[in-house]
């Protein structure tokens, strides 16, 4: 059984800065895709950042130049390094990983901007 285990996520300050860690386990291999949603009640999720097994990355016009996506294959651990927050960034952050198998989805973890 595949989990994904969120961390990193809390109350932050406008302009402040805040690394979101999703670590995938079980028997998972042959990783593709792994990113980031979110969502704000009322409204569809959101596609925050997405990173390939090239590593090549894409983002959502709203986070560009503030928000790094990266990952450590070795440890299936997908990152989200969110710098320059502001109170629209808040809302619940999920990771998922597309891998052989499908898609396994984390359980969210709450972000919020706001001084």
């Amino acid at each position: 059984q595949v989990q994904l285990v969120e961390s990193g996520g809390g109350l932050v300050q406008p302009g402040g800065s805040l690394r979101l860690s999703c670590a995938a386990s079980g028997s998972i291999f042959s990783i593709n895709t792994m990113g980031w949603y979110r969502q704000v009640p009322g409204k569809e999720r959101e596609l925050v950042a997405v990173i390939n097994s090239g590593d090549s990355t894409s983002y959502a016009d709203s986070v560009k130049g503030r928000f790094t996506i990266s990952r450590d294959n070795a440890k299936n651990t997908v990152y989200l390094e969110m710098n320059s927050l502001k109170p629209e960034d808040t809302a619940v952050y999920y990771c998922y990983v597309h891998w052989r198998l499908g898609v396994n989805w984390g359980q969210g973890t709450q972000v919020t901007v706001s001084s």
